[in-house]
């Protein structure tokens, strides 16, 4: 019984505090509670967060808000063609009054790495955040450093048809946790940025409502969410599902299936419950999954998006039995 108390209390406040984080980004992102939502999701899960969409409907922003409410170390990199994966990871250089190598480490040594356009830089620039998104440590000159927690990776990206712009490698998408799009806002909540952004930017006024310690402490009540084994099956069988789909070229990785499997624990944790649900797995396997996957040639001529095979896919596979 004291254990169930405790489950609760350590629910009921990773909620309050997930609340005052989401309430403090919606006093700057205006109209885009879904995507505040998911990038909260992502972030107690552990993962990383890759926003897609054209220029200027405020992916920076989004990714800006997050880092500014929480009171930990934030880092911003601007991904330009020149960037060398030196100025990510950091560089050894020569220290003359030590007369010996000094590491002076990169922007990635942060609790909250905000990429801009990441997918403007080569990939062999962008393969620089490999190792720190899979394994949480960075290696130079063969030595190993070890990331602090929280450790999470908000890239911004246009879409590929834009000019001056490098696909991200499967390996690198593979990494992201979630995509979202922005999206275009609505003409109430254009007009309201309108209002409110003419004169300064929202960014100025917003305080951190939470620390890093708060952030590891809900990422520890999130471990703690309840999987059930059907549920565990349902998200083998919708990953399998995507590797047989015949729209489908390159299905859902085993590292997809995990990812999904923590998202869910995070979305079921901050709907203030300590177990698992089918529809939570339902609600994320469109932005968890369709990032991974690639069409066949047939599927991009006729139209039918990863989305769309998602979507199907979820219709058709049978619920989980209670």
């Amino acid at each position: 019984m004291d254990t169930g108390r405790q489950r609760e209390r350590d629910l009921d406040d990773l909620v309050a505090i997930a609340q005052r984080i989401g309430t403090a980004m919606e006093s700057v992102i205006d109209g885009k509670a879904d995507a505040i939502r998911l990038a909260l999701t992502v972030l107690l899960a552990e993962g990383h967060l890759l926003i897609e969409d054209v220029p200027g409907v405020g992916k920076t922003m989004l990714a800006k808000a997050l880092a500014r409410s929480i009171d930990c170390t934030v880092r911003r990199v601007q991904f330009t063609p020149d960037l060398l994966p030196s100025d990510v990871t950091g560089v050894s250089a020569y220290n003359q009054e030590r007369r010996d190598f000094e590491f002076k480490p990169g922007p990635v040594f942060a609790n909250i790495v905000v990429g801009d356009e990441i997918n403007r830089a080569s990939p062999k620039t962008q393969s620089a955040l490999l190792e720190s998104m899979e394994e949480r440590q960075v290696t130079v000159d063969g030595t190993t450093y070890l990331l602090e927690s929280p450790f999470m990776v908000i890239a911004t990206q246009n879409p590929v048809e834009m000019e001056g712009t490098y696909p991200l490698p499967e390996a690198q998408r593979d990494r992201f946790t979630a995509r979202i799009s922005i999206g275009y806002p609505t003409a109430a909540a254009e007009l309201e940025m309108l209002e409110t952004h003419g004169s300064s930017s929202p960014l100025d006024q917003l305080k951190p409502v939470a620390t890093a310690t708060d952030v590891r402490a809900l990422i520890l009540a999130v471990r703690g969410v309840l999987v059930s084994a059907p549920v565990k099956q349902y998200i083998i069988a919708l990953a399998n599902a995507t590797r047989k789909a015949p729209e489908l070229r390159l299905g859902a990785s085993p590292r997809a299936a995990l990812h999904l499997l923590r998202a869910s624990r995070a979305r079921a944790a901050l709907a203030g419950r300590d177990y698992v649900i089918p529809d939570d797995v339902q609600a994320l396997a469109a932005p968890v999954l369709t990032h991974r996957l690639l069409p066949t040639t047939e599927a991009i001529y006729d139209g039918r998006l990863p989305e769309q095979v998602v979507i199907k896919l979820i219709s058709d596979l049978p619920l989980p039995r209670a």
